[in-house]
């Protein structure tokens, strides 16, 4: 629903082995963890690992497994989540930086037993900053 605003601006990190950029909801009301059903990040057209990915909100980390069945962390439209990845950066080069998203809205269904699922992506040109 708001794919231009789920990465934050100047937002990319780097450690040298691993990056990380600020992500906002796209949508209007917060859902719980196990809503978030996967993210991609890609760099330069070089995607993290898929099982590298890591997701922290609220002050917790986490993988796309832990967060299947977790109904107890919330992502709120006034908090930015952070999601991580194994990539090797240029701190000092402008990147590419893209964002995938797969969400289910529970309260919406649209058949038996079937609930709204979006996928959302973002782009954005920034420099890292180095952690």
């Amino acid at each position: 629903m708001i794919p231009d605003r789920i990465i934050e601006q100047d937002t990319l990190r780097s450690d040298g082995s691993r990056a990380s950029v600020e992500v906002r909801i796209p949508w209007y009301r917060a859902l719980p963890a196990s809503c978030i059903a996967g993210a991609a990040l890609t760099i330069d057209g070089v995607a993290a690992p898929v099982e590298t990915l890591r997701w922290e909100m609220n002050g917790r980390t986490f993988s796309f497994a832990d967060m299947v069945d977790d109904t107890d962390e919330w992502w709120f439209p006034v908090d930015s989540a952070v999601l991580s990845g194994d990539l090797e950066i240029d701190p000092a080069a402008d990147h590419e930086v893209s964002v995938d998203l797969t969400l289910y809205i529970p309260y919406i269904v649209i058949g038996d037993d079937e609930v709204l699922h979006i996928e959302e992506r973002d782009s954005k040109t920034m420099k890292a900053v180095t952690a």
